[in-house]
């Protein structure tokens, strides 16, 4: 009997579980750790945000589908990993702290004989002083944060009722952060509320973002045909934005928060204030808090990790310079070069630099967007880690499955309303995510496979996702003929 221990039950994590569930049969062990009860479709935080769907409708509680699955649920954070044993251990073991009603702070110690770490992202408002619901600004980051942003909504378009004239911001809270897709999102869901309200004339929407320019979404930026015809997202999203009125600060870290008012650097280092009535800004992602030791317990947490917390896999991380990125770099197996059962999936591995072109202030401040690793790569990077461990479990001698990023594709879908008939969409594909100069010397990217397209057929096809892949995460019967 093997054990395979998951970290974490986001996208990735949960994929991993049920995938692994399936195709290991009840002859092996399937263990879950992660420290929230319930299971959130992230995507759609975006509805709750904007007051368009309840909290409840894009959560539900995990451990009744890890009950009926036959996998072992541990509501706990896990705190260490442990990959040479030791300290009473002959197995690898991962240390884990619960956070179970009950049980909270009670400590245990899970062997395995392999590990995908899924732990998803840290939420680091701290990065940015004031940022955050503990600070002065607003998060559609998980479902409670999302609700929560809802209610100020509310309240501030009562307020331009009243015949108030108020300022909202949109974006990014620092200059490293990843997520542009989500920010841009809310920004179109954001104007038509408002303007579904009678109250656009009142409101003076901002989009703030560390894109060097509309558009990059922290892929470099596509160039996609639209209607037969060859166009940018640049020229797309400027399109959008000046459509609906929406002004645009780009280059822009934020450097603190303070009420009212958010304070930011741009790259041509010129330091500027932006007063506010709302604002929903993103945090950066850490990696979780995980240490790492060897069998005689000294730390080894600096060669499992990046400095950001995020776990090492077969990536080149020393590729230097943006002119010598290659699409070689990134990683193809998700394995750790240090211990051959150890995985990642999801925001869990270490990128090994960004998609975007970075840049700098003259003030020394990096300024540029760290790499999107959505829900569709999220899930089909767990399914060919799964892969991988379910031919060694077996004992075949078949090579490690991959799932390069360069090879992926992916896809955003910006949309506004809930009503079937009259809402509207954004939606941009691309392939693939991280563009391959090589192979397509003239844009990254496949043409026939990077597209944007605006209107109800984008609007119908996010509907149908919130439900497919709801269907898919409650393991309800067939759930795994619906792709990642």
């Amino acid at each position: 009997m093997a054990r395979l221990v998951i970290l974490g039950a986001g996208v990735a994590g949960h994929t991993a579980a049920l995938h692994a569930r399936r195709r290991l049969g009840k002859a092996h062990e399937v263990i879950v750790v992660a420290p929230n009860a319930q299971w959130n479709w992230i995507p759609s935080n975006i509805w709750v945000g904007v007051g368009k769907m309840p909290a409840e409708k894009v959560l539900f509680p995990l451990a009744p589908v890890y009950r009926r699955q036959g996998i072992e649920f541990h509501q706990a954070l896990a705190t260490e990993i442990h990959p040479e044993g030791g300290d009473g251990h002959d197995h690898s073991y991962v240390v884990v702290r619960s956070t179970a009603k009950g049980a909270e702070g009670r400590e245990e110690a899970i062997e395995y004989d392999f590990l995908i770490n899924a732990t998803g992202p840290k939420l680091n408002f701290a990065a940015t002083k004031g940022l955050g619901p503990d600070g002065y600004t607003l998060s559609v980051c998980t479902a409670p944060h999302a609700a929560a942003t809802a209610g100020e909504l509310k309240k501030a378009i009562a307020r331009l009722k009243a015949g108030e004239h108020l300022r909202f911001v949109v974006g990014t809270g620092h200059g490293t952060c990843t997520c542009e897709g989500a920010a841009f999102e809310y920004t179109f869901n954001l104007d038509h509320v408002l303007r579904e309200a009678g109250v656009r004339d009142r409101a003076e929407v901002v989009y703030l973002t560390n894109e060097a320019q509309l558009g990059d979404f922290g892929v470099g930026g596509l160039t996609f045909t639209q209607q037969g015809f060859q166009t940018t997202s640049k020229l797309w999203t400027e399109s959008l934005y000046r459509e609906r009125g929406i002004q645009a600060i780009l280059g822009a870290h934020c450097t603190q928060i303070e009420p009212g008012v958010v304070h930011y650097e741009q790259i041509d280092g010129s330091l500027h204030e932006l007063p506010f009535d709302f604002a929903m800004l993103l945090p950066p992602f850490r990696g979780a808090d995980l240490k790492a030791y060897d069998k005689a317990g000294a730390d080894i947490s600096d060669q499992l990790f990046n400095p950001a917390g995020f776990l090492k896999v077969d990536a080149n991380y020393a590729a230097g310079a943006y002119e010598n990125w290659s699409a070689d770099d990134w990683p193809k197996t998700y394995q750790s070069p240090l211990y051959d059962n150890v995985f990642a999936a999801g925001i869990a591995f270490a990128p090994p630099h960004q998609i975007s072109q970075p840049r700098t202030s003259p003030n020394g401040t990096l300024i540029a967007p760290a790499p999107p690793r959505t829900g569709m790569p999220s899930g089909m990077i767990a399914k060919a880690v799964v892969l991988t461990i379910v031919d060694r479990i077996r004992g075949g001698g078949a090579a490690a499955h991959e799932a390069p990023m360069t090879r992926m594709g992916a896809a955003c879908v910006a949309s506004a309303g809930m009503s079937f008939f009259k809402g509207s969409a954004a939606a941009m594909t691309m392939h693939p995510v991280v563009p391959d100069w090589r192979k397509y010397p003239a844009t990254g990217r496949d043409l026939k496979g990077t597209s944007g397209e605006i209107g109800l057929a984008g609007h119908w096809m996010k509907h149908t996702l919130h439900v497919l892949f709801l269907y898919k995460a409650k393991a309800h019967p067939l759930w795994w003929l619906i792709p990642e």
